[in-house]
């Protein structure tokens, strides 16, 4: 055959190119046209659709488009070797679209986005006094004299404790009735003692929180230990440990105040005297291995250093509060009180070595007197406040619940902050270089000696809800002073107004202010609370 033009007609593959063009370019515009459709529907429904639900819905919509488009490009690679799966991909990608327009609005009318706020597991019960239980360590000789310590801040009804003995002693109905019970300690004469200087009761005063674990008493998360002449503040206690984890590893004191004895023995150990706390898992711990420990050190001085050689093992460091005293001194404790840190007071020490803490009073009778205050305002025992009565020139500190200090002149709160050495180093022939925190002298200036005030009575009054304090003169002989300034020679006492503060602790340390409000007839009248809005203490 020809063709019109009179060339023959070649039959063969020379006709077939053109079909596939056309499929190629129809397939190209089907497939710009979805994907411009697409767009346009999404772009409408944002712009009138505001709800949050809309929003995760067109988010699945854009990945499906995204999606579309991927198996476009696969398919477009694979038209060339396998003409058959054209068709069946187009089908594909046009089902793929319809459904990918008409889910959005139907997914948002039948299932909206549902937020789930996971609710925060609840926090677990402060400590309060009975998860907690005393071991103390006591003497059989020296029983007698120092139960007397423990009746003035034990109670029985409330807390839970064991008095730790080398031997049995009498124990009357009476002592049932305001003491904890008392145990004598297991033999501890199979592990050996090398140390020449100490008596290997320590040993046995070591495996007091041990022996107490094992008692097995219910509901317990801390133990803590003390000597029969601690005193503690068992509510700032309370309030030390409500701070720490109690099913974490803790070990929980202060160290000694001579830093001659802190070389000797360690800067990371807990001094027993002034008391330490031993988180209950932490307690647990110790009592599996406590025994193979103890074998180790037999040359070491005392309990204390032995504990703390076990938990080196166990890699529990101590933890410093130094509301703890050991008071590893001699003497006059007044400058210490006085002075005290700004932190919760929690137990005093060695109480047989220094003076009675009040003048005129036995020991016991001091400690018994230092508790009143104590049940009103717990929190506030032994705070110190400083302040300045300008118009004479004074420098007042109170340590709330003990004594208040008049000076005449202007001493800096940064020197008032300081204890003066009114006490002697644990090392007598050390100086005051041998303490282990700042101090100052006490002055020799007839002129700067202070006018102390010792607390005489407290108690509340329910109408203002403020506790009233008041502090008399303590009279001992001043030498004459030449100052031209107003004399305080002629106070006779001062009424301190505060009002209670369980939650002191529960803020950042920092010291309460103290304003005087008057001074006149031989009274001064002070209050003492939380500092004001731009409050400082300066004159």
């Amino acid at each position: 055959m020809r063709s019109p033009s009179g060339n023959p007609l070649v039959p063969g593959p020379s006709t077939r190119p053109i079909p596939k063009l056309m499929v190629w370019f129809f397939l190209f515009i089907s497939v710009t046209y979805v994907i411009y459709t697409l767009k346009l529907l999404t772009t409408s429904a944002q712009q009138t659709c505001d709800d949050s639900p809309f929003i995760s819905s067109f988010h699945r919509t854009s990945l499906l488009l995204n999606k579309t488009t991927t198996n476009l490009t696969t398919s477009s690679t694979s038209i060339s070797t396998s003409p058959p799966l054209v068709l069946n991909q187009t089908e594909e990608i046009a089902t793929a679209t319809a459904t990918a327009t008409a889910t959005p609005h139907r997914e948002v009318r039948e299932k909206p986005v549902v937020v789930v706020v996971e609710k925060a597991p609840p926090k677990p019960k402060p400590t309060e006094i009975h998860d907690v239980v005393f071991g103390i360590a006591a003497s059989s000789k020296l029983w007698q004299q120092r139960k007397e310590y423990i009746k003035i801040w034990y109670r029985p009804g409330e807390m839970r404790g064991v008095v730790w003995l080398d031997d049995r002693v009498k124990y009357s109905p009476e002592d049932k009735k305001t003491l904890p019970p008392v145990r004598v300690s297991s033999d501890t004469s199979n592990f050996a003692y090398t140390n020449r200087q100490g008596h290997r009761s320590a040993i046995r005063i070591s495996r007091i929180v041990t022996e107490t674990l094992r008692m097995k008493h219910d509901n317990v998360r801390w133990f803590v230990m003390g000597d029969d002449d601690t005193v503690f503040i068992t509510d700032n206690l309370v309030r030390i440990l409500n701070k720490y984890d109690h099913n974490q590893f803790y070990y929980i004191g202060s160290l000694s105040e001579s830093h001659i004895q802190n070389i000797f023995f360690s800067y990371g150990m807990a001094y027993g005297g002034g008391g330490f706390a031993i988180s209950y898992p932490l307690a647990k711990a110790l009592s599996k291995m406590q025994d193979r420990c103890i074998q180790r050190y037999p040359g070491l001085y005392g309990s204390d250093d032995r504990m703390q050689a076990c938990m080196a093992e166990l890699g529990v460091p101590l933890t410093k509060e130094l509301g703890f005293h050991q008071y590893d001194v001699y003497g006059n404790l007044f400058g210490l009180l006085a002075a005290h840190p700004v932190t919760p007071l929690v137990s005093v020490h060695h109480l047989d070595v220094v003076e009675p803490i009040f003048p005129n009073a036995t020991r016991v009778e001091a400690l018994q007197k230092l508790m009143v205050p104590v049940k009103l305002d717990s929190a506030g025992i032994m705070q110190q406040s400083i302040c300045y009565d300008k118009a004479r020139s004074w420098t007042i500190s109170v340590s709330w619940g003990f004594a208040v200090q008049v000076f005449r002149g202007i001493f800096s709160p940064r020197e008032m902050e300081m204890p003066s050495r009114t006490f002697l180093n644990w090392y007598r022939r050390a100086d005051y270089t041998a303490y282990a925190f700042n101090t100052r002298p006490v002055s020799r200036n007839p002129c700067q000696k202070p006018f102390v005030f010792y607390m005489s009575s407290a108690r509340t009054d329910p109408e203002l809800n403020k506790t009233v304090s008041e502090y008399e003169r303590h009279r001992i002989p001043h030498p004459p002073c030449r100052w031209r300034m107003a004399d305080p020679d002629e106070l006779d006492r001062v009424i301190v107004n505060k009002k209670p503060d369980p939650q002191l602790w529960n803020r950042s340390p920092r010291r309460n202010c103290c304003r005087v409000m008057e001074t006149k007839e031989g009274t001064m009248v002070v209050n003492v609370g939380v500092c004001k809005d731009g409050e400082v203490s300066e004159i």
